[in-house]
């Protein structure tokens, strides 16, 4: 069977499509971190309090740094501004809650278990590889298509990864448990 050629009109339809629905996922993703990220902000003390129970050394300085990369990366993503390091601040925000909240409550989000954040950090790394599309900062500075999605998607995943493997590193001790 012969395949026709798409016209001008339906690959620019499609285009589209695919621009809005990057529009879309950038725009839920940015908008959930920088939510996050005000609410940590706004509530800094409690914030830094938490972060101390949960066994991070310099709970404040965790506390506002965290307020920080949120908003700045969720920005980043609606706006579609260096879109895979965005997508990796996701990625490394969301493994240190992994690991240091979620993990151990299994995978439903209903009893606080990783379901959220790993959904939230593998709609990060495909954001990545996708790219920001044609309505973002990213294309109109011309990074949009730098390295292939498989890379970008890669540097997303690592970056934000080993991010995570250092901040945990540096900064918590799994807190001892109550008796």
């Amino acid at each position: 069977m012969l395949r026709r050629r798409p016209t001008p009109s339906a690959k620019r339809s499609s285009d589209d499509g695919a621009d809005l629905s990057r529009l879309l996922l950038r725009a839920a993703l940015g908008g959930t971190m920088i939510a996050h990220g005000l609410r940590h902000g706004r509530t800094l003390d409690g914030t830094a309090g938490w972060f101390e129970s949960i066994g991070f050394k310099q709970p404040r300085l965790q506390a506002q740094l965290s307020s920080v990369v949120e908003v700045g990366a969720g920005a980043a993503l609606v706006t579609g501004t260096a879109t895979p390091l965005a997508s990796s601040a996701v990625v490394g925000t969301l493994s240190v809650a992994y690991r240091t909240v979620h993990r151990p409550n299994g995978y439903f989000v209903i009893d606080e278990g990783w379901e959220y954040v790993g959904f939230l950090s593998a709609a990060a790394v495909a954001l990545a590889a996708l790219g920001s599309g044609r309505l973002s900062v990213d294309r109109l500075l011309g990074v949009d298509r730098l390295g292939s999605p498989p890379k970008r998607a890669a540097l997303a995943a690592g970056l934000g990864i080993g991010g995570a493997v250092a901040q945990l590193a540096l900064f918590w001790r799994r807190p001892e448990p109550s008796r």
